[in-house]
């Protein structure tokens, strides 16, 4: 049996979705703990559950003339880890015009704290529903000006690959869902399994600007919003000086509160958290050689080399140089 629950993931289908980007996300995520497991003969253990939703469980035709069978309901999940709103084919207005009672629905979730992320014009179904407002988005280069015009209070940016703003993801177009796909796995089950997949589905996830990925968000699977407010805190401020007593007068609580809660949520005391978020945040900047190892510690929030060097080791059994080097070596193989 795995030590896990399957987490909930939910593509919302609809007339005129691009075939490939739906089928895609679907591939990616259902096959998560299990293709790189058949192939080192370990056993399968499928990291999410994943569902096509839409609206009244009816099937819907693609915009390469495909039709699908939906699972599910939209208006029927109750909840779910991350909901996805895939590639609009057909004419975004046509679409946009079709779709407005899915709307409500994807609002509810995001209301819940549902992850929401959206490939390429999808972002356009966030944007109508009033979700990307003073917030950072992307879409496809080609439809920047369209989305600019339609959507004036979107902080639009093109160039990026993915953004990121709270519980709000878009990806760019073509092949950048996998760049956002890899970041959500991450975000749900740590770097090695988001390597994993990079590897069997043969994605160069070396190539993503990391720039965009400050923020370090480990497993949130919980329904505590103030201890996923402190979480998104941390992730955010890594870099500084962090402190639990410090945290408890920012969020008003007791040490003792704050450290129950947290034991509760995430099966680890704020202490070890931040720990966890700087040495992941290291490990990152290790695989993309954007810091060299002796100016590391300080990079993710240190002052005491030595000090940062025995946690990696002992959050991650090598030192900081051993790890560099397995993953150049693993890199060139």
């Amino acid at each position: 049996m795995p030590y896990f629950k399957p987490l909930q993931v939910v593509i919302v289908g609809f007339d005129g979705v691009l075939g490939s980007a739906l089928a895609g996300a679907l591939d990616l995520f259902s096959f998560t703990g299990v293709s790189w497991q058949r192939f080192v003969n370990e056993p399968v253990e499928p990291r999410f559950n994943v569902q096509i939703a839409s609206l009244y469980k009816q099937n819907f035709t693609c915009s390469n003339r495909l039709s699908i069978s939906a699972h599910c309901d939209l208006a029927n999940v109750k909840h779910c880890d991350l909901l996805l709103i895939p590639t609009i084919g057909d004419s975004i207005e046509k679409v946009l015009s079709n779709t407005q009672a899915l709307l409500p629905h994807i609002i509810r979730l995001s209301k819940q704290g549902v992850d929401i992320a959206s490939n390429c014009s999808g972002a356009f179904l966030l944007a109508k529903a009033g979700l990307l407002n003073n917030k950072e988005a992307t879409t496809h280069w080609g439809y920047a000006e369209k989305f600019k015009q339609d959507f004036p209070l979107v902080l639009l940016t093109p160039s990026k690959l993915v953004t990121q703003h709270d519980n709000i993801f878009c990806a760019a177009g073509g092949s950048a869902f996998y760049d956002l796909g890899l970041l959500l796995i991450e975000r749900y089950c740590g770097r090695d399994i988001a390597g994993q997949v990079a590897k069997t589905q043969v994605i160069d996830s070396r190539r993503r600007n990391q720039s965009l990925y400050a923020n370090v968000n480990l497993y949130k699977s919980h329904s505590d919003a103030l201890v996923r407010q402190v979480q998104d805190y941390i992730e955010d401020n890594f870099c500084d000086p962090i402190s639990v007593s410090g945290l408890c007068s920012d969020f008003n609580l007791i040490p003792r509160t704050l450290n129950r809660r947290f034991q509760a949520s995430v099966s680890m005391r704020p202490l070890a958290y931040i720990q966890a978020v700087r040495i992941e945040q290291a490990k990152r900047l290790l695989e993309i050689g954007e810091t060299n190892i002796k100016s590391l510690s300080s990079a993710v929030g240190y002052d005491d080399n030595s000090s940062f060097t025995r946690l990696f080791k002992r959050l991650t059994s090598l030192t900081p140089k051993e790890y560099k080097d397995k993953v150049y070596k693993a890199s060139a193989s």
